[in-house]
């Protein structure tokens, strides 16, 4: 199974968070899951890190290490999943969450987030 990290669902996993779901561990430990985390992500964590806000605890170098380091996959940004945004209902306004609902999408891939609007695109999201 594919498996697509919202930011903050990587962030949980590389820093072994306690707020990460029995469930989602086993999915992201499970041999039978390809984890992918976004370059959507990485330019978030790097804006939010570089600004002081969004309680990055660590820059986007360090997070593309640590995501490598745990065999994710890092999932490029293709024109087929940028001109998809624009097809997206307005739950969210979020222009990374949208990144990441539609490379979903078009991949396919199954989306995990924390994230109740998010969730509301697609039954393939799932919201833990």
């Amino acid at each position: 199974m594919n498996l697509l990290l919202d930011t903050h669902i990587a962030l949980w996993a590389i820093t072994d968070s306690p707020r990460l779901s029995q469930e989602v561990r086993e999915l992201v430990l499970s041999p039978r899951s390809v984890v992918w985390v976004s370059a959507a992500s990485l330019w978030e964590i790097t804006i939010k890190y570089r600004l002081g806000r969004g309680g990055m605890p660590v820059s986007g170098r360090e997070a593309m290490g640590y995501f490598q380091a745990s065999g994710f996959q890092i999932l490029s940004i293709e024109p087929e999943h940028v001109v998809v945004v624009d097809e997206l209902p307005d739950h969210h306004q979020d222009p990374f969450d949208r990144i990441l609902v539609a490379q979903a999408m078009v991949e396919p891939m199954r989306l995990i987030t924390h994230d109740a609007t998010v969730a509301l695109y697609s039954d393939s999201i799932m919201r833990v």
